[in-house]
């Protein structure tokens, strides 16, 4: 994320990262008593052995081991601990080399070199070289990709290896923050195999080898006895557990089934602190609370309809009585509050039923009904939140039929394909990304349909741009663009909230972003 027009190395990334408002909160406790950020991260004494159990939500019969498809945490979390990327995104936030050894780029950010580590091999025993990765890239890019990465890496020209441990990528502008683009949870480097990248075989490069899975089930680890990265994978086995109920989670959790659950309901969180035998893990404004309305639809077609929905929520009483707190409000944009590209200036959207009926009326409607299909797959009481939707949009005269959905299979057959439906995303660690997953015209997971052709000039421009205030001004009119004409009501940035047994212990700090230590708690955490 560096403004500069020099070579971007990991030292930059690391500084530029802590203009961050969460992570230089963490530096700065470090720096008060005295300890340099990375010692005071990593002053723990890590055991090894053991097994690691995660009873986790978000599995479904749906999953598939091709990283193009993944779509939530048991995914993410389980293959994350399979595979590695080019570059991991540390705790303090900052792109640093993983599988690259060091990466840099040319002074306009438009080619990026990438020199790979020696001595990395496959759990099968072969050797990393420069042909996976560009196989495992080209496995998101090709014509016939389905991948929800491939509009992530929508600006790469080209892809090529420069003998067995270079890997050059030409994009067709600048991109001041592909060092973070290369380490997305999909994007992991997986052998090649006659050209192609072998995602079927389920081998990588990380400290655990893939026993077994059982999409929507389980997925069993063991732990990989070569594997190259020093200070890691403590864990001798770990098991995933696919669990869609949250209170079956949390009994798994009470009764000792399980070590980790992740997506605690809030209500619980409370009494779960009494328990002296367990550990509540809460990252900040982590997660994005949705309601996509599809632009292309005939029911949100008109930006006025989606405006009077926008103006028909509560957000503070959504904060109070879905989140208990742990969460900020939204202004329905993606960049989330202390994000360096935050646009301060932009009025906060509050609960406004008269506002709501005068852009009905500006539709050409007295009344409005809608059907919203939801589901606490996309979180913790999205099904409740929906009910409370409900009862506010009715003083604005909005009818909103919520209709419960099964938590399995609601992200391949509900999601992006109704008008109406609950959703949740990950914060991202650069504004690019967010807009570019979720916002911009063709992305994979443009949940809105929504097309703003503006808006897609300036994600162009914003990505590649230097001058760091021109580039603010980008990020603030596209934030406005979201808000304003955008098919996404976001409510509420939400904490994710954890709980763990005291078996199990990690470091003094662990990622501000994403959920679950950003995804990596098997390889970063050890038994107490």
């Amino acid at each position: 994320m560096s403004d500069n027009n020099n070579k971007m190395t990991q030292a930059m990334h690391r500084r530029d990262f802590l203009k961050h408002s969460a992570v230089a909160g963490a530096v700065a406790a470090a720096l008060s008593m005295g300890l340099p950020f990375q010692a005071f991260a990593e002053e723990a004494t890590p055991k090894a052995g053991g097994v690691l159990r995660l009873g986790l939500a978000g599995g479904s019969t749906t999953d598939s081991r091709d990283p193009g498809s993944w779509t939530d945490t048991f995914t993410f979390v389980g293959f994350s601990a399979v595979y590695n990327t080019l570059t991991e995104i540390a705790v303090d936030g900052s792109a640093i080399p993983e599988l690259a050894q060091s990466f840099e780029s040319t002074p306009d950010a438009r080619v990026w070199t990438f020199k790979l580590r020696q001595g990395v091999t496959f759990h099968n025993g072969k050797s990393l070289t420069a042909d996976d990765v560009v196989a495992s890239i080209n496995h998101h890019l090709s014509a016939t990709s389905t991948s929800a990465a491939k509009t992530v890496l929508g600006d790469v020209a080209g892809v090529s290896a420069k003998g067995a441990d270079t890997v050059v990528f030409e994009l067709r502008s600048g991109n001041a923050d592909f060092a973070y683009v290369v380490a997305d949870y999909h994007l992991v480097i997986m052998p090649a195999k006659d050209g192609t990248a072998d995602w079927q075989a389920g081998i990588g490069t990380s400290g655990y080898r893939l026993k077994s899975f059982e999409p929507g089930v389980r997925m069993d680890l063991e732990r990989n006895p070569d594997y190259w990265k020093p200070g890691r994978a403590h864990f001798a086995s770990a098991e995933l557990l696919a669990i869609a109920d949250g209170a079956a989670r949390i009994n798994a959790l009470v009764t000792g089934q399980v070590d980790v659950i992740n997506k605690v309901d809030l209500k619980t969180v409370a009494l779960l602190k009494r328990n002296p035998n367990l550990v509540i893990e809460e990252t900040k404004g982590a997660q994005q609370y949705t309601f996509p309305m599809l632009c292309d639809s005939n029911e949100f077609k008109n930006n006025d309809i989606r405006m009077a929905m926008k103006h028909a929520i509560n957000r503070e009483t959504l904060l109070a009585s879905v989140l208990h707190g742990y969460g900020l409000v939204g202004n329905d944009h993606p960049i989330q509050p202390g994000s360096r590209f935050i646009n301060t200036a932009l009025e906060q959207r509050t609960y406004d039923p008269d506002q709501s009926r005068f852009y009905l009326r500006k539709a050409g409607v007295e009344s409005l009904k809608v059907r919203l299909q939801a589901s606490d797959a996309a979180y913790t009481g999205a099904v409740d939140a929906s009910v409370l939707f409900k009862e506010q949009a009715r003083q604005a005269g909005i009818d909103i039929d919520v209709v419960r959905e099964p938590a399995d299979g609601f992200f391949s057959n509900v999601w992006m394909k109704q008008p109406f439906t609950t959703s949740f995303w990950y914060s991202s660690l650069t504004a690019d990304r967010m807009f570019s997953i979720g916002y911009a015209k063709g992305a994979a997971w443009n949940e809105t349909h929504w097309d703003n052709p503006r808006f897609n000039q300036l994600l162009n421009a914003a990505r590649g741009e230097m001058n760091a205030p021109l580039r603010q001004e980008m990020y603030n009119e596209m934030q406005a663009l979201c808000r304003d004409d955008g098919g996404a009501i976001l409510p509420l940035f939400a904490s994710s909230v954890a709980a763990r047994s005291n078996r199990v212990s990690h470091g003094p700090l662990t990622a501000p972003y994403g959920e679950l230590d950003g995804l990596r708690l098997i390889e970063r955490w050890w038994q107490a």
